[in-house]
This record gives C-alpha cells, sequence and structure tokens, in this order.
C-alpha cells in the first residue's frame, strides 16, 4: 500500500477510529474492573484518618458492648417490672403480710427485692431506724451495682469529640506543611484532599459520641426513675396511706363513735 493510501483523508483527522477501544462512560464499571467493596473504602478511610481514627473506632467498640451488657443487666433483673411490688405493698397494707412477701420474693427486680427485706424487718418487730437504715444499705448496693460502667461511657462520649477535634488540627497541620514543601508549584489538591482527610476525624468522633450520650441519659434516666421508686415504696411501708379516701373515712369513723355511741347503762 502507498504512503498517499495510509495517510489520513482530508478532514478526518479529528474523528476517532471506529476499531479503538470505546471509552468508557462515567458510571459505568469496565469489564475486568472490580468495584472497591465497603472493606476496601472502610481501610481506605482509616488509613487516610490515621492512629485517631483506629482509636476512635476502639472506642465505639467498647462502647457498644457497654451498652448491650447494661440492657441484658436490666432484662435479667426486670429492672421495669413496677407491677409486682405495687402488687406485694398492696397486700402488706391489706394486712396480707405473708402473701406480700411470698410474692416480693417471687421476683428479681430490685425494688421487690428491697420491699421483701423492709416487710421481713418488720414483721420481726425491729425497730424501724434498724430497718431503715438496712433497706437503705442493701438499695445502694443494687443501686450502684446498676450505675456499673457508666463512668467508661461517660468518658467515651465526652472524650470521642475531642480526638476528632485533635485529629482534625493534625490533619491541617500536614496539609500546610505538605502546601509549604511544593513551594511555587502550588496545587490546590493538596490542601484540599489534607483538609478532607482532617475533617474526617471530627466525623468519627462525632459518630462515636452522640449514640454514646444518648444511651448514657437513657440508661441514668433509668436508674433515677428506679430509684425514686425504690425510695417510695419502702417508705410506704413504714407511713399510712392519707389520700382523700382514707381520710374521708376516718374522719367518718371517729364522728360516729363521738355521735352515735351507746349511751351508758342506766341513763
Amino acid at each position: 500500500m502507498s504512503e498517499e493510501t495510509e495517510a489520513a483523508a482530508p478532514g478526518t483527522e479529528g474523528l476517532a477510529d471506529p476499531l479503538a477501544a470505546p471509552l468508557a462512560e462515567p458510571g459505568v464499571i469496565e469489564p475486568g474492573v472490580v468495584e472497591p467493596g465497603v472493606a476496601e473504602r472502610a481501610l481506605e478511610l482509616l488509613q487516610a484518618g490515621g492512629p485517631v481514627v483506629l482509636i476512635l473506632l476502639s472506642m465505639s467498640v467498647l462502647a457498644l458492648a457497654i451498652v448491650f451488657a447494661k440492657l441484658i443487666q436490666f432484662r435479667s433483673l426486670r429492672a421495669g417490672d413496677l407491677n409486682t411490688a405495687q402488687g406485694a405493698l398492696a397486700l402488706w397494707q391489706a394486712g396480707r403480710g405473708g402473701e406480700a412477701l411470698a410474692l416480693a420474693d417471687r421476683s428479681r427486680n430490685p425494688i421487690a427485692q428491697v420491699l421483701s427485706r423492709a416487710i421481713r424487718g418488720q414483721r420481726r418487730g425491729l425497730p424501724e431506724a434498724k430497718v431503715r437504715e438496712e433497706v437503705m444499705r442493701y438499695g445502694g448496693d443494687l443501686l450502684e451495682a446498676l450505675r456499673s460502667w457508666f463512668r467508661p461511657l461517660e468518658v467515651i462520649a465526652s472524650l470521642a469529640p475531642l480526638l476528632g477535634l485533635f485529629g482534625t488540627v493534625l490533619g491541617m497541620i500536614e496539609a500546610f506543611r505538605q502546601l509549604e514543601l511544593a513551594g511555587n508549584q502550588v496545587n490546590p489538591a493538596i490542601l484540599s484532599g489534607g483538609i478532607w482527610e482532617a475533617l474526617l476525624t471530627t466525623a468519627v468522633g462525632l459518630a462515636v459520641a452522640i449514640p454514646a450520650v444518648v444511651a448514657l441519659n437513657w440508661l441514668e434516666r433509668k436508674v433515677d426513675r428506679l430509684a425514686h421508686e425504690m425510695d417510695s415504696i419502702v417508705t410506704r411501708v413504714f407511713t399510712e396511706d392519707l389520700s382523700a379516701d382514707a381520710v374521708d373515712m376516718e374522719a367518718e369513723e371517729r364522728y360516729a363513735a363521738a355521735h352515735f355511741s351507746p349511751a351508758p347503762a342506766g341513763q
């Protein structure tokens, strides 16, 4: 074939060769190219965030383990069961101490356990002050066991945002250092890449702290409510019911005894 025929025809210089490989369209995966999965992307983010992200991920695993352990503990102790203690208290106030004690002993609920000790002390005729002191000691031990591991969860919730901010500051320092080393050949991609890697640690820190704060406040609220109900029910063991119905009934009985009592014999 001659050189003239091998040369490109006039006006066809800008046309693409139909035999050449077509360019890949945006968003279309070429054959043989494997799209990075979740594990690969997570590894890239971990490498971009550095040791700060690794520490934050370790803290998130620890916080998750603490929350699951506390949920299992609350479930095993039936912390949300208030009906058993209320029923036992009603039996005690009705004068059925044996049934009240049996009902309270059947439950693992901390309120029912404390109520059982209070009823048992009253039935033995022990001084009220001594019974109250023992009940308060036992109830305090139960509440302390429920509050265990709250402090580490609180430390994680407060420390995670600070660690994220610390990682951001370190990333910004590294980005500006790379920008300085570039000298006159400044590439905006160097600065933008360093900034997003730096902000990554702040995002991870907030992602760890926010659920930890929510879980901690919910658990503390559960324990506070349990402590309030425990104190209220135990106090009602040693006191009388002064509700409106009870007061009106007692007043009517006293009035009837004063005005309608039978006259003495011989009058």
